[in-house]
């Protein structure tokens, strides 16, 4: 595999040295230690390009890191094969630190500043999960150590949770109980700023819609069949009419997946996969019950059967203040991420070569911002733990500046240092907040109360189908 490297330079010197505690500075001392190691798992990660539910070598290699480095591990756990959870010590507090480790379709790419997949065709981590799961372990890793020695005393938890592209694995491990019992939880995330997030993600409900009708000859009794791709064409002609009358907030993106195999038969089957977002959870529910009444009209219009199959579903984030407020202490604690005049150049060209103006990396801590009513768009798995558990979470640089998501772009930068740096910075913020969560019972408590104040009465449910999650066979 020919990789475009960069020697890794580390994070600046800590404006704060003096003032870091010992257990503060151990942690910072753990990272820097295993960096290697954690580079390493990240690069294999990033070599596998595994999409939901087949991150087979993927989890593999992280749960085998986590058991080789003293964590008790317990795999295949909510019934998914790549699932796992690594965990140490005993008793409270129980911190929890998320990892991901999913890639996207399509998005093979070698790291370079120049498109060219590593594989045709083949995935990608253009989200940056292969940096998710490595990053949040090395913190997880540091605070293990410190409590094997009596520096702290509690449990620390890794989550393995695969399938957040697609699928929400973190609601099927939600709904097996598996973060009921945890103090406080944390999560960080790729991205080309670095903050603690203060922005919630959009709430979706992810449905199928099957029509069935009768199948017939196109041209010479049509008037026998009852096709089943008109209910789906008015189906979908009704989802955009709707859209005049949803709020601003409000998101609907479809495909079809089945309308037929040839053009003389009428078709008497065919399905739409929606997506429905919104702000919160009671406005995707609003919209819901509209995309009911269409698929019924359109149903009666086209005489054809219908059905409407909930696929799966995600609450929007929980912001919590108090744990974000503590998390940007320990990241000014940390300092801002410089970079080499290699990387620079790399950024710099790997934007023209997308089509996009060049303007640098950004690895400054951007200071706490206001949360806004409706937040940008995405949704995440991770607001469903976020309404069991107060959640934490960090965004750190990892690509240049105003990169595309979802894209070559941050592939490339996923397998090189400028993806590395911002791992390693992500798991000594994470870790030296975790310092302060087991230290501190006073600030778990300010967390837990306005966490409860936040969530108020709503009480979570999994937004799931019956039965087992959707496991391939293959």
């Amino acid at each position: 595999m020919r990789k475009y490297f960069i020697p890794l330079l580390f994070i600046g010197s800590l404006a704060n040295a003096q003032s870091v505690s010992k257990n503060k500075s151990a942690v910072l001392a753990s990272v820097e230690k295993h960096q290697q190691e954690l580079i390493k798992l990240s690069d294999q990660v990033w070599g596998f390009a595994e999409t939901a539910m087949r991150e087979t070598k993927s989890a593999k290699v992280l749960a085998d890191y986590a058991e080789k480095q003293g964590f008790k591990v317990t795999r295949g756990v909510a019934e998914i094969p790549t699932a796992f959870i690594a965990e140490f010590g005993s008793g409270k507090p129980i911190i929890g630190v998320l990892g991901e480790f999913d890639a996207l379709p399509g998005l093979s790419q070698k790291a370079q500043p120049v498109k060219e997949a590593l594989v045709n065709d083949a995935p990608g981590h253009g989200c940056g999960h292969n940096m998710f799961g490595a990053g949040s372990l090395g913190a997880a890793l540091a605070i293990k150590e410190l409590i094997a020695t009596g520096k702290l005393k509690g449990t620390i938890r890794f989550y393995g949770t695969p399938a957040e592209e697609d699928i929400a694995g973190k609601v099927y491990m939600a709904r097996a109980g598996l973060f009921n019992d945890l103090d406080v939880c944390l999560d960080w995330h790729p991205d080309y700023e670095t903050k603690a997030n203060m922005q919630s993600s959009q709430a979706v409900t992810d449905y199928s819609i099957s029509f069935k009708g009768k199948s017939a000859h196109a041209a010479s009794d049509p008037w026998n069949g009852r096709s089943a791709l008109d209910a789906a064409e008015l189906f979908t002609t009704g989802i955009n009419f709707l859209r005049e009358h949803v709020k601003p907030s409000v998101r609907m993106h479809y495909v079809y997946t089945k309308a037929g195999k040839i053009p003389n038969v009428i078709p008497d089957e065919a399905s739409v996969w929606l997506w429905i977002r919104d702000s919160k959870r009671s406005g995707v529910a609003e919209v819901t019950e509209r995309m009911n009444d269409i698929a019924k009209g359109a149903a009666l219009m086209a005489g054809v059967q219908y059905e409407i199959k909930l696929n799966n579903g995600l609450y929007e984030l929980l912001i919590n203040e108090t744990g974000a407020k503590a998390l940007q202490s320990n990241m000014e604690l940390v300092g801002p991420v410089s970079y080499t005049t290699e990387e620079l150049s790399f950024a710099d060209k790997i934007m023209k070569e997308y089509g996009l103006e060049a303007k640098g990396i950004n690895g400054q801590i951007k200071p706490l911002e206001v949360t806004k009513a409706d937040p940008v768009g995405g949704s995440t798995d991770v607001g469903d733990v976020s309404y069991i558990v107060p959640e934490i979470t960090l965004l750190t640089t990892t690509a240049p500046f105003e990169a595309p998501w979802h894209s070559w772009v941050v592939v490339a930068c996923g397998g090189m240092s400028i993806g590395h740096k911002g791992m390693l910075f992500a798991s000594k913020a994470l870790g030296t907040t975790m310092v302060d969560l087991f230290e501190n019972e006073k600030l778990r408590q300010n967390i837990k109360e306005e966490f409860l104040k936040r969530k108020g009465k709503e009480v979570w449910k999994a937004m799931l189908p019956e039965g087992p999650p959707p496991v391939p066979k293959d």
